[in-house]
């Protein structure tokens, strides 16, 4: 049987027609295609690079941009997608997160009507992978801090710096690289192939290991005059599209969440320790209840902000609200159903113990839990306590 998925309050009546049929289309393919082969990948640390061009048939690459080849999905229809897609495995929705709104979203909101004809159509094909060049050795959570910097050239522009933890980075076939010019952040689309561009994966992690994590070299690197993103200066540029990806990590939580309580679940009914299964004792069923509140509590939460997003009234502390809130949660449940597998928690044949280790992750990239933290808490006071 396919996964059916948890809905407690029936947010099921609030979706729309169009909302189910994306959700249930990609909960299919992440049966089917992702369930199957993705403790593997895993393990052996690897992505599965077969799929991308599912990602695409799916509509799954640049799911709610306009035009260009883009699927023009709702913010809500797009949410669950990530949703399922991160019930498969955090380093899958990456991929398509990345490439979505990291990638393509500044292309679209922000480049040359050349630049988007160039470039989205085969992005949202899968055949062009991008990546999203920010976070510096030491800079992450104070981006402003960049060293990477631009200097204009005869005919383009010359970059130098470093990017770490760069998903897709070693997979890419271009990067969008922020960096200052004439003090300045400005956001530039760099090629592979470029001469002084180049990549190293990361592979030392147990955490994200189906997902491509690198980093972006460049030493002298020039690029055209007609790289250079034309529609934003400044940090408004590089936060907006943290914006658009955090709004699908507020749901993706989600999904990592429902796939460690179904598992929970269904093995603690299995599992019979002294004379029943332990689904039916006190502490068990406790554990079970908290993980139904809390992924409950996260669906309301992240519908409201979808219709936020979608009415064009969201604000971007809204969005950390939930990424803190529903990250949280996600790992909080990954450790409970560890817990209740017992032993067998540890190993590949479940979900939990992998979701505990990517949500890790999760909860430190595109705004660690603190810092999100820190904008809600500037928000409703005023005061900022960083600089």
């Amino acid at each position: 049987m396919g996964f059916s998925g948890l809905d407690y309050y029936g947010i099921d009546d609030e979706l729309s027609d169009e909302e189910r049929m994306v959700r249930d289309n990609v909960r299919r393919f992440v049966d089917e295609r992702i369930e199957p082969i993705i403790a593997k990948h895993f393990e052996d640390g690897t992505f599965p690079m077969e799929l991308v061009p599912e990602f695409a048939k799916l509509g799954l690459l640049g799911a709610n941009l306009e035009g260009y080849g883009c699927a023009g999905m709702g913010d809500v229809a797009y949410g669950l997608a990530m949703q399922e897609l991160e019930r498969g495995d955090s380093g899958i929705r990456s991929f398509c997160s990345v490439q979505g709104s990291l990638a393509m979203f500044p292309i679209h909101a922000y480049g040359s009507e050349e630049q988007k004809q160039k470039y989205l159509p085969g992005m949202a094909k899968g055949e062009l992978i991008g990546c999203f060049g920010l976070t510096e050795p030491d800079f992450g959570s104070n981006p402003t801090g960049m060293i990477t910097k631009a200097e204009k050239v005869a005919g383009g522009y010359r970059i130098n710096g470093v990017k770490r933890w760069i998903t897709n980075g070693d997979l890419c076939h271009l990067a969008v690289v922020w960096a200052k010019l004439d003090g300045n952040v400005r956001g530039f689309i760099v090629p592979r192939g470029t001469k002084g561009f180049s990549t190293r994966k990361i592979d030392d992690k147990w955490s994200l290991r189906a997902s491509v994590t690198s980093e972006l070299f460049f030493e002298d690197c020039v690029v055209d005059e007609d790289a250079i993103l034309p529609g934003v200066r400044g940090m408004r540029g590089p936060l907006s599209c943290l914006s658009q990806a955090r709004f699908g990590i507020c749901w993706g939580a989600i999904g990592a969440a429902m796939s460690c309580y179904d598992t929970a679940l269904s093995y603690a009914k299995d599992r019979k320790q002294f004379s029943r299964p332990i689904a039916g004792y006190q502490l068990v069923q406790h554990k079970l209840t908290e993980m139904v509140s809390e992924i409950t509590k996260a669906q309301c939460l992240t519908l409201r902000l979808g219709r936020l997003k979608e009415a064009k009234k969201v604000r971007p502390p809204q969005i950390s609200l939930a990424k803190r809130n529903n990250v949280s949660m996600a790992l909080n449940i990954a450790r409970v159903a560890r817990d209740i597998l017992g032993g067998n928690g540890i190993t590949y044949a479940y979900s939990p113990g992998r979701h505990m280790m990517n949500l890790e992750t999760v909860y430190t990239y595109e705004g660690t839990h603190d810092i999100h933290t820190l904008i809600v808490g500037q928000d409703v006071t005023g005061l900022a306590a960083f600089e």
